[in-house]
């Protein structure tokens, strides 16, 4: 069956996922059998043991994080000194920020743009060198907008 977690305390190791058939299943951490750890949101595919989940997987090919990530990249690499990638995440205060520092760094002799694009190579690294899910959970879910 598919679902989606609702919740996951790290303390107790306990959770509760929403399954399609519209009923709440409680589950351990003892039944997660995929290498990243569970968190909320995340959408899963499980089997049903009476009220309890068992063998739960991350449903990779629902989840977001892969194809945001690929694009944020080429984003970055490409248009990163405009800001692109940070308006493609929805960071918009920070693209503003990004594209305002680089059209009046061409003013100031260029150095404030390099730094900018500098910024966003390195940005540009860290999304293609992180994990589908570690980009998913710092950028997507937990809206880290720099670094």
């Amino acid at each position: 069956m598919k679902g989606k977690i609702l919740n996951f305390d790290a303390s107790t190791k306990t959770g509760i996922i929403s399954g399609d058939d519209g009923n709440r299943y409680n589950f351990q951490a003892a039944d997660w059998k995929s290498a990243s750890e569970p968190r909320a949101t995340l959408k899963v595919d499980f089997t049903v043991n009476g009220e309890l989940a068992a063998d739960i997987y991350a449903d990779s090919s629902s989840n977001s994080g892969a194809s945001k990530k690929v694009a944020a990249a080429l984003f970055a690499f490409f248009l990163g000194a405009f800001g692109a990638h940070k308006f493609y995440l929805g960071y918009i205060k920070q693209g503003v920020i990004m594209l305002l520092i680089f059209i009046f760094g061409i003013i100031l002799l260029g150095i404030p743009s390099m730094i900018i694009g500098i910024i966003a190579f390195i940005e540009f690294v860290l999304y293609l060198t992180k994990s589908d899910e570690d980009f998913e959970q710092t950028y997507i879910i937990g809206k880290k907008p720099w670094f």
